[in-house]
C-alpha cells in the first residue's frame, strides 16, 4: 500500500543566493567609476586618462576577487552590500583624483589605491576567517581593552589641525580611533546581548523612564566615559559625538526604550555646549559655524566652510560636470573633511542625492540583516556597525553643509585617508558576515519517528 499525496512531505524553500545579482552590480560599479575617471581627463586634458585601463583593471580585480569570497564563503550574503562599497570607493577615487590634477605636488588617489586595496585584503580575510560572528561575543572586554588602548596612544603625539588623533612615524600616518569604533560596537553589542533584561526591566521608574541598577548599567557607562573623555583630550569632538551616538542606539535597540533617545539628546546638548564653551578649538568651529561669512565680513577672504557652501551653490541642481568646479579653493582639506563639497559642486544636487541614497542602502541593509537575525548579539552588532555609517555621514555632511558644527572626520569610503577605507571595508565584511547567517535557509527538521511508540501515517485502504 502507498501513502496518500496528503501525507508527501512538503518540497524544501530554498532561498535564492543572489550572486549573480552581486556580479552583475559589481560590473555596473566597476563601468561608472571608470567613466568618470575618464570623465575628468577629458574635462580637464580633452583626453581620456592614459592609465584609464589601468585604472578599471585594478578596481575590477579588487571587485572580483571579493565577489569570489563572498560566493564561495558567505553564498547567502546581501547582494547589494558589496556592490555599494565597491561604487562608493571607486568615487571616492576618481573625486581624489580630480583633486590631486589641482596639486601636482600633493598627489593622493595612488595612496588610496593602496589603502583601498588593503581594505580589500582585510574584506577578504574576514568574510573568509570569521565563519559565525557569534565568536567575537567571546572577546567583549578584549575589545574594549584593545580599543582604549589605540585611543589613548595618540595623546602623546603631536596634535594635527588642532586635534591628537594621528600617530605619525615618519612618512606614514594612522588614526587609531578608526579601528576603535568597531571594538567598541562588538563591547556594547557583547554587553548588552546579555544584560538587555535586565536593562529594560529591573531597576527604579523615575518620571516615566526605567532605569537599571547601577550594578548592570555600571560598566558600560564607565567604559564610555573613559572613551569619551579621552577623546575629549585629543579634542575630535567628531568621534566623540559619534561614539556618544552609537551607545544611544544600541541602549535602545537592546531595551526598546525611547526614553533613553531622549535622555541621550539631552546630554549630548549639554556636553556640546559645555565643550563649545569651554574648548577654545571647538568653540572656533562652533563661531565659524554661527556665522560662516565672517571672516568675508572682516576683510580676511572666505572660511573653509564659507568656499564649501559656496561650491554647494555653483553646483546648481545637474552640478558643473567632473573636472570643471572649483572646489580647490577650500584649501587643504578638500580631499578629506570638505570631498563632500566637490561631489556637490560637479555633480550637482542630483548627484549629491544619488550618493546620499547609496549610503542610505547601505545602512538600510545592514539594518535589515541585524532584524533578521534570532541572537541578540547579532542583531545589536549589525545595528551598530550601521550606526556608525549613518552617524559618520551625518556628522560629515552637517558640518560641511553648516547644519552643525563642522567635525573632523573622513566621509566613508569618498574622502582621503587609509583608516578610514580600512575600517569601513571591515565594517561591510562584518555586516556580510552577519547578513549571510540571517538569509542562510534553516536545516530541515526530522521526520517525526514512527517507531512502536509513535504512529506513522496510515496508508490507503487501512483499517483504523
Amino acid at each position: 500500500m502507498t501513502a496518500t499525496t496528503a501525507d508527501a512531505r512538503p518540497p524544501e524553500l530554498r532561498l535564492p543566493k543572489r550572486r549573480g545579482v552581486e556580479l552583475s552590480l559589481l560590473i555596473g560599479a566597476v563601468i561608472v567609476s571608470v567613466y568618470g575617471y575618464a570623465a575628468v581627463g577629458l574635462a580637464r586634458n580633452n583626453a581620456v586618462p592614459p592609465d584609464v585601463a589601468g585604472y578599471g583593471a585594478g578596481l575590477g580585480l579588487l571587485a572580483l576577487l571579493a565577489h569570489l569570497a563572498v560566493r564561495f564563503r558567505a553564498p547567502f550574503a546581501d547582494p547589494l552590500l558589496l556592490p555599494i562599497a565597491v561604487l562608493l570607493n571607486g568615487l571616492g577615487l576618481v573625486l581624489i583624483y580630480r583633486l590631486d590634477l589641482e596639486t601636482p605636488s600633493d598627489r593622493a588617489a595612488t595612496t588610496q589605491l593602496i589603502w583601498s586595496t588593503l581594505g580589500v585584503a582585510f574584506f577578504i580575510v574576514v568574510v573568509v576567517l570569521l565563519r559565525d560572528h557569534r565568536v567575537l561575543q567571546r572577546y567583549a572586554y578584549l575589545s574594549v581593552a584593545a580599543a582604549l588602548v589605540l585611543m589613548i596612544v595618540p595623546i602623546f603625539f603631536p596634535a594635527v589641525n588642532g586635534a591628537k588623533i594621528w600617530i605619525r612615524v615618519g612618512g606614514l600616518s594612522f588614526q587609531p580611533g578608526e579601528f576603535a569604533k568597531i571594538l567598541l560596537a562588538v563591547f556594547f553589542a557583547a554587553y548588552l546581548a546579555a544584560n538587555h533584561n535586565a536593562l529594560a526591566y529591573t531597576g527604579r521608574r523615575i518620571w516615566k523612564l526605567q532605569f537599571p541598577t547601577g550594578r548592570v548599567l555600571g560598566p558600560i557607562v564607565a567604559i564610555w566615559l573613559l572613551s569619551v573623555g579621552v577623546l575629549v583630550l585629543e579634542r575630535d569632538l567628531g568621534t566623540s559625538l559619534l561614539f556618544f551616538g552609537l551607545f544611544v542606539i544600541m541602549l535602545y535597540v537592546a531595551t526598546g526604550r525611547t526614553g533613553w533617545i531622549a535622555v541621550g539628546l539631552l546630554l549630548a546638548a549639554a556636553g556640546a555646549f559645555a565643550v563649545g564653551s569651554f574648548e577654545p578649538h571647538v568653540h572656533s568651529r562652533v563661531e565659524d559655524w554661527l556665522n560662516p561669512y565672517a571672516t568675508i565680513e572682516a576683510g580676511q577672504g572666505p572660511s573653509q566652510l564659507a568656499q564649501s557652501l559656496f561650491a554647494f551653490a555653483a553646483g546648481g541642481m545637474l552640478g558643473t560636470g567632473l573636472g570643471l568646479g572649483h572646489s580647490i579653493l577650500i584649501g587643504f582639506a578638500a580631499k578629506s573633511d570638505f570631498i563632500l563639497a566637490t561631489a556637490g559642486e560637479e555633480l550637482g544636487l542630483a548627484g549629491l542625492t544619488a550618493i546620499f541614497l547609496l549610503y542610505a542602502l547601505l545602512v538600510a541593509r545592514g539594518f535589515r540583516a541585524g532584524l533578521a537575525l534570532r541572537d541578540p548579539f547579532g542583531r545589536l552588532l549589525s545595528i551598530g556597525l550601521a550606526s556608525i555609517l549613518a552617524l559618520q555621514v551625518f556628522v560629515i555632511a552637517g558640518g560641511v553643509m553648516g547644519l552643525i558644527p563642522l567635525t573632523g572626520m573622513a566621509m566613508p569610503f569618498l574622502a582621503q585617508g587609509g583608516s578610514s577605507v580600512v575600517t569601513n571595508w571591515i565594517i561591510v565584511a562584518l555586516l556580510i558576515r552577519v547578513s549571510d547567517v540571517a538569509r542562510t535557509p534553516a536545516p530541515p527538521a526530522a521526520p517525526a519517528p514512527t517507531g512502536s511508540g509513535t504512529p506513522g501515517p496510515v496508508a490507503a485502504g487501512e483499517d483504523q
